[in-house]
């Protein structure tokens, strides 16, 4: 489940539409009602939160959204997109990387959702990973 807090405009999320599982993407959040407005790639529905399930973050999510993978000869990865990076302290693992923004650095020190990861893209650059960025 997903807090409703974290929801933005724009996120990628998972939904259960009547036992079949979707993508979607976040159109809008009523704060009132706590349900969110989700595009199933058909039309516009709203949900309840606790309708909806986060992508973890791994690298078929990160090759999704046109990151670079880039190995290191000590075997250390990062993934990048424009100025943006991802490192991770050890190869295939998400529960603990560091975001790197020209000055700006991140250290997340537990497992972290494809959602978070859109959230800390924009606050940190001012731009939507949307779905021109997703295949």
């Amino acid at each position: 489940m997903i807090k409703f807090q974290q929801l933005k405009v724009g996120d990628f999320v998972q939904l259960n539409d009547g036992g079949t599982i979707r993508e979607g993407e976040v159109v809008e959040v009523n704060l009132g009602t706590h349900q969110v407005c989700i595009h199933n790639g058909v039309q516009d529905f709203w949900y309840d939160a606790d309708q909806l399930e986060p992508y973890p973050l791994n690298e078929a999510q990160l090759m999704r959204l046109k990151f670079e993978k880039d190995v290191a000869d000590d075997g250390k990865v990062k993934y990048k997109k424009g100025a943006f990076r991802i490192y991770l302290h050890e190869p295939g693992r998400f529960d603990k990387v560091e975001l790197k923004y020209r000055e700006e650095v991140r250290h997340i020190q537990a497992p972290i959702h494809l959602h978070e990861l859109q959230n800390h893209f924009y606050e940190m650059t001012k731009v939507h990973l949307d779905k021109s960025d997703f295949n």
